[in-house]
C-alpha cells in the first residue's frame, strides 16, 4: 500500500514560518500530482497548494505570495514552505497524492494530517 508520511507541523507565532514535508513510499508506478489540503475546526477541507507531474503549481488565493509548494522527485517528497503565517492558517494539514500503482489507474492517497497552529 502507498503511504504518505507528513512532518513539520507545530505551533508558531503570527508572522512565523513552517516547512511541511510529505514523503510517499510503497509500490509507486507514477505520481500524477501531489498537494496539500487543510481543514480548520468546523470547516470543510480545502485545497492549499498542488503541483502536477509536469511541474505546474496551483495555490488557494488566501495563501498566494506566502506559501510555496515544491517537490523532490528523486525522494517522492513534496514540501510546503509557509511564511508570514496568520491565525487563520491554523488547521490540520493533509498531504494528498494522486498516485498510480497500476499502469493507467490513478487513486487518491492521504497522509495522516499534521497540526499547524498559529498563535495570535
Amino acid at each position: 500500500q502507498v503511504q504518505l508520511v507528513e512532518s513539520g507541523g507545530g505551533l508558531v507565532q503570527t508572522g512565523g514560518s513552517l516547512r511541511l514535508a510529505c514523503a510517499a513510499s510503497g509500490r509507486i508506478v507514477s505520481i500524477n500530482a501531489m498537494g496539500w489540503y487543510r481543514q480548520a475546526l468546523g470547516k470543510q477541507r480545502e485545497l492549499v497548494a498542488a503541483v502536477t507531474s509536469g511541474g505546474s503549481t496551483n495555490y488557494a488565493d488566501s495563501v498566494k505570495g506566502r506559501f510555496t509548494i515544491s517537490r523532490d522527485n528523486t525522494k517522492n517528497t513534496v514540501y510546503l514552505q509557509m511564511n508570514s503565517l496568520k491565525p487563520e492558517d491554523t488547521a490540520v494539514y493533509y498531504c494528498h497524492g494522486r498516485i498510480s500503482r497500476l499502469l493507467g489507474r490513478y487513486d487518491d492517497y492521504w497522509g495522516q494530517g499534521t497540526q499547524v497552529t498559529v498563535a495570535s
